[in-house]
């Protein structure tokens, strides 16, 4: 890449093209953290490479996902705090793809936004490679474009895409699902990434002192709660997948429980959750007060504390409990499958 290009003419347009050589250059120690064996390419080419390793496989299938932060971000502008929102947008598209049953392989990421300040695009892009660290994934490449007059000047988008890989015989479609099986939650690590319209809403983020220690929060400010970054789930749910036969799994995004615990249920059967059983975290029972939200609401927006649920035979439950806590997740029962025309009740 060189460093010798400058245009005078782009500068004065609001556009610094050296900003974006030394934004890589900050950069560049965090996505050496997130090498893997089949990077074959360097930062700052066209195009990143990857070499794929199917050992041991027959039919290898390439997964992919792609997503964003969302009105999120701004969260992070308000907090001034730019750090976190990159594993966010890493987290929505791994916890996509391992729904399948995939191992997530390397990661792109782009950032549009009104001036480049190469410290705040290095903090963004520290928060990606945390991200892939924590989902096993080569951050391979990505694009930063400096977009004046079409962003304010503080502010940025974030997306990301992801490209994983499965055995054919592997991939996770709910065939197997049936009347019996058992629902286990796992634990979110707060709101996540999904429902921050409603949010933002509801504590008038722009106007409210967001940086205050909040008693419902456990002195915990409301700015830096829902600033806590989207769980990772990539790696326990394969050490589980390694043991057990994984039924159907499903993210708990934009939609809450009613829109993608179905999405992994096949036609006649439905999932019967005990609402009792859910550990509902603190700020969604503190969202609904201050927002006068009814219950179903809720649950039809935000996860509730449950980013992923996963089904399984009952006679499986244990040992795929056992698995989960032993790799760090707070992980129980929430319901069970039966037969049913409506693909989830809650009661």
């Amino acid at each position: 890449m060189s460093t010798q290009s400058r245009s005078e003419s782009y500068a004065a347009a609001g556009v610094d093209i050296t900003a974006g050589y030394k934004a890589v250059e900050l950069m560049k120690k965090h996505i050496a953290k997130t090498m893997t064996e089949g990077v074959c390419s360097d930062v700052g080419g066209f195009g990143g490479l990857f070499e794929l390793d199917i050992t041991g496989m027959t039919r290898p299938v390439l997964v992919s996902g792609t997503d964003g932060v969302g009105t999120k971000l701004k969260m992070a502008f308000l907090m001034d705090k730019h750090d976190t929102v990159g594993i966010d947008c890493v987290a929505m598209c791994v916890n996509d793809i391992i729904c399948s049953g995939a191992k997530p392989l390397f990661f792109l990421d782009y950032i549009a936004c009104g001036k480049n300040f190469p410290e705040k695009i290095a903090d963004i892009v520290k928060g990606v490679c945390e991200g892939c660290v924590q989902s096993g994934a080569a951050l391979i490449g990505g694009e930063t474009a400096e977009m004046p007059g079409f962003y304010p000047i503080d502010e940025y988008d974030l997306a990301g895409y992801c490209t994983g890989i499965v055995d054919k015989s592997k991939i996770i479609d709910n065939k197997k699902m049936e009347s019996g099986d058992v629902v286990i939650a796992l634990s979110s690590s707060g709101v996540h990434s999904n429902g921050f319209s409603l949010v933002r809403k509801v504590f008038d983020v722009e106007n409210a002192d967001i940086k205050a220690p909040c008693d419902a929060l456990g002195g915990k400010s409301i700015g830096e709660t829902l600033l806590t970054p989207t769980k990772i789930y990539v790696k326990p749910v394969l050490a589980l997948l390694e043991k057990v036969e994984v039924k159907g799994i499903s993210h708990i995004t934009g939609g809450g429980f009613y829109e993608n615990i179905p999405r992994s249920i096949p036609d006649g059967l439905g999932a019967r959750i005990e609402r009792s059983a859910v550990r509902v975290l603190p700020i969604f029972d503190l969202i609904a007060k201050t927002g006068n939200i009814d219950e179903r609401d809720m649950f039809n927006t935000f996860n509730m504390g449950v980013g992923m649920s996963i089904v399984v035979a009952e006679k499986d439950v244990d040992t795929a409990l056992e698995i989960l806590h032993a790799n760090g997740e707070d992980a129980y029962v929430i319901g069970k499958i039966v037969e049913s025309e409506d693909k989830i009740t809650i009661v």
